[in-house]
Parts: structure tokens; sequence; C-alpha cells
């Protein structure tokens, strides 16, 4: 709540559209001992309160299509996991909900590959699509963002957001759980926004080094809203020059 709460502070002062996201569970973890969260019902109780309490929308990712529904009514936005950007059961269970949808390019996948995903969700009478570019797998335990991908997919006719904060995980790069680089997503998100990226997504915490999942890639909540400022720079800046 007091990332969120800062976050709509944050909104107030930027020509941004903030949307809030976190996870009932973190499906995909390295280790079976590490922390996954707190349930789709605990966990959407949590997202219904931020909501009311701040009035950003918010978003979760979903795992399967049994929890898009659930999903569907306390979320504006649903996510689709990279690892699951294929699965069509799960994206015509989320389509079906009449919900935006947001799918994150499989780190396995080239960024043409989604236009497949694109058809499964119009197929399933999804209206309001986003795709979102967060990395491909570079050897083991790295990534690396070839920003071609984001005009793209933008030429699919969808908004193409940038996972900065993903795009510099190292998977397993800490033997039982993911490492990362958080002093290259600034320097990654300017070059998206540069290119013309639609959106950009960002893990944050008040203190990453003791977050339960992804903190060496997220950006301290106390720096986000000037990174923000310099990036809505730079966007200002492109949006000039078209």
């Amino acid at each position: 709540m007091a990332v969120a709460e800062r976050l709509a502070e944050i909104a107030q002062g930027l020509p941004v559209q903030v949307v809030f996201k976190a996870s009932f569970d973190k499906a995909n973890r390295t280790s079976v001992h590490s922390y996954r969260g707190p349930g789709l019902g605990a966990g959407l109780a949590v997202l219904r309160r931020v909501q009311q309490r701040t009035g950003l929308p918010v978003t979760t990712d979903i795992h399967q299509p049994d929890q898009a529904a659930p999903a569907a009514e306390v979320c504006s936005l649903l996510q689709i996991p990279a690892f699951l950007a294929r699965q069509t059961d799960l994206l015509l269970a989320a389509a079906r909900t009449g919900r935006a949808v947001n799918v994150k390019k499989g780190q396995f996948m080239a960024p043409w590959d989604m236009g497949h995903v694109v058809e499964k969700l119009e197929a399933g009478g999804c209206r309001h699509i986003l795709l979102t570019e967060r990395g491909t797998f570079f050897g083991y335990g790295r990534l690396v963002n070839d920003l071609r991908a984001i005009p793209q997919m933008q030429s699919f006719g969808v908004p193409v957001v940038f996972d900065a904060t993903h795009s510099v995980q190292e998977p397993g790069g800490l033997g039982s759980a993911s490492g990362g680089n958080r002093q290259m997503v600034e320097p990654l998100a300017r070059a998206a926004t540069a290119v013309g990226a639609d959106g950009l997504f960002f893990e944050t915490h008040p203190q990453p080094d003791s977050a339960l999942s992804d903190g060496p890639n997220m950006v301290p909540l106390d720096q986000f809203a000037a990174m923000l400022s310099r990036l809505v720079a730079i966007r200002q800046t492109v949006e000039r020059l078209s």
C-alpha cells in the first residue's frame, strides 16, 4: 500500500497514467523454497483495497485459465507472463473477460511470433491488447534487448510496453534465485522511450535488497520519481519529433 500511495502521488505530478501491478502468486520462482505470494483470494483483496484507496487501476499476472474471471472482477488489465505467452487456453480465457490484456513476449520468442498471440486474443474477443518486450535469452543467465522488437510488434496495431526491470534480470544468477543489475534499468528505459515505446513497466520497492522477489532488478522507490521525470522529458521530445 505504501508503494501504491507513493505512485499515485507521482502520477498526479507527471503527465503519465500509472497502473499498479502486484502478484498474488509468483508461480515461476527459481526455487521451490522461494516465497510465492498470498494466493488468489487474499491477493485480489489487497489489489481491490489498493484500487479503492489510491484510485489507480490495477493489474496482476494470471497463470491458469480459471484465474482469469476472478482477476477480471478486480483488475482493469490482465497480464500474461512471458513464459506463458503461447498458452492458447490462457489467452482465450483472458480475452473472454472483456478486460484489456497485456502479454509479455516470451524470452524464447521472436517479435514477429507475437502476431499469433494478437490473433488468438482477437479470436477470443479481446479488443484492447498490449504487448511487452522484456528481453530475449542470450546464453545462460543473461537477457539481451533488441529494440527493433518495439516497432516490429507495434506493426500489429497494438501498443508496446518496455519492461525495463525484467530486462536486466539474470535468470538463476543467484543460484536458487534470479539476479539482476538495476543500474542498467534507466539506460534501457531511455533507449526504449527514444525508440517510441508506448509505455514502460518497472518494479520498485522502498528497500529492494529486502524484497521477497526480484530485488536485484528493482528501482528504489525514493529514486523512482526523478527517473520517471527524465523519461517523460525524452518522451515529450519524441512526440515533438513525430
